[in-house]
């Protein structure tokens, strides 16, 4: 699994949610995170349908298979369930 992160550097959210995103990396850094900025990644995030509604983080699995979206600011609680429940996907 891996977890897809957008963002951009004018999204108040999203610097709130940087604390949070650098302790679950720290606690499990076999965990591959992808960042990106949806005004410099604009490929990317028309890829995934990623417009204003951000901070997103979508949970993908190892064949490529979205498994979940999270928008908004989240408790560190939820993602870390959500690692534990996909980690194996």
């Amino acid at each position: 699994m891996k977890i897809l992160k957008f963002g951009a550097l004018w999204c108040p959210g999203c610097l709130v949610m940087n604390k949070i995103w650098s302790e679950i990396t720290s606690e499990y850094g076999n965990i591959e995170i992808e960042n990106y900025d949806i005004d410099i990644d604009e490929e990317k995030a028309t890829e995934y349908n990623v417009t204003d509604n951000i901070p997103l983080y979508i949970f993908v699995s190892k064949d490529g298979k979205e498994l979940k979206r999270l928008i908004g600011e989240q408790k560190k609680e939820t993602i870390i369930n959500l690692i534990k429940e996909y980690e194996e996907k």
